[in-house]
């Protein structure tokens, strides 16, 4: 599926905003009752889509992550953004740096859309002890999807 949205990226087809805007209108609809984030970035993700798209319509050839978008688990660092590890104890922590793979998928160009749940500290197996929120299974809401990556699991779904 990125392949083919890449392609349809370089040949104008479509464009990384509305792609984005297509997301965050489904997160918007279905995450209240699925409680796959916890933090949006709708603002810095259509920027950020934006200027991939100027990219690509300059004729500048682009990595196959450019302008697609997606989620971050919770204890992964965003620089500027809040990261808690689903954990009220960092509740008001805000990462003063990108983590590695933040920095790697930046220059690539991909689109960073919010921050997903996940079991308190990555300990768990069912996104059920996350100090937020349960995460459902977006396919049977009676049950988990999984752990401790359950909101990104479901994001995805």
């Amino acid at each position: 599926m990125i392949r083919e949205l890449h392609e349809k990226l370089v040949r104008g087809e479509e464009t990384s905003v509305a792609l984005t805007e297509r997301y965050f209108a489904a997160i918007k609809e279905k995450d209240p009752s699925i409680g796959a984030y916890l933090t949006l970035l709708e603002e810095s993700a259509l920027s950020d889509a934006a200027a991939i798209d100027a990219r690509f319509k300059a004729g500048e050839r682009m990595d196959l992550l450019a302008g697609i978008p997606g989620a971050i688990k919770d204890n992964i660092c965003i620089e500027g953004v809040r990261t808690t590890a689903a954990s009220k104890i960092l509740d008001n922590y805000i990462a003063p740096y990108d983590a590695t793979v933040i920095s790697r998928l930046r220059e690539k160009g991909a689109v960073m859309l919010g921050k997903t749940n996940m079991d308190e500290f990555a300990m768990g197996s069912s996104t059920e002890s996350s100090a937020y929120q349960k995460t459902k299974n977006p396919v049977d809401p009676e049950r988990v999807p999984g752990g401790s990556s359950g909101g990104s699991a479901a994001a995805v779904a």
